[in-house]
């Protein structure tokens, strides 16, 4: 998803939930992330649920704040969506992947499925598999 030009997607109090998948590292990079979750905030309803899933960058790694790589920190991404006026619910292991150690030539798309590498090393990203990534459930709060 390219930047937005247009952040009303739904009419106010409208949704019960709101999927993120592999996007905030794009919000991040594009200093766009405040005007989005502002928009999804203003979407769901009091007690909708915002559900995110992201290449997560190691702790004890430092953070390109260019994002450039793909990887957000799993912390970066819940203080940054908690700021933003959501409840942290919880996290699940479900795309947990030990064998990314987000360290790759060309970031995240060195892995499958995107291999932008082509089939230099190919056989070496595809045992990697695709990457690591954090799944997080935030709540918009009921009053």
């Amino acid at each position: 998803m390219w930047p937005p030009g247009q952040l009303d997607i739904a009419p106010p109090g409208s949704a019960d939930m709101v999927l993120a998948m592999r996007n905030l590292h794009n919000w991040l990079a594009w200093g766009q992330v405040d005007d989005v979750l502002g928009a999804i905030y203003e979407v769901l309803k009091p007690g909708g649920i915002l559900a995110v899933v992201d290449h997560r960058l190691p702790a004890n790694r430092e953070t390109d704040p260019a994002f450039r790589s793909g990887y957000v920190k799993e912390a970066t991404a819940i203080n940054t969506i908690t700021a933003a006026g959501f409840e942290f619910l919880g996290r699940s292991d479900i795309n947990d992947n030990p064998a990314d150690t987000a360290d790759h030539p060309a970031g995240v798309w060195t892995l499958p499925p995107t291999l932008t590498l082509g089939d230099k090393d190919r056989e070496r990203w595809l045992a990697i598999g695709e990457s690591d990534r954090f799944t997080l459930k935030f709540r918009k709060p009921i009053n």
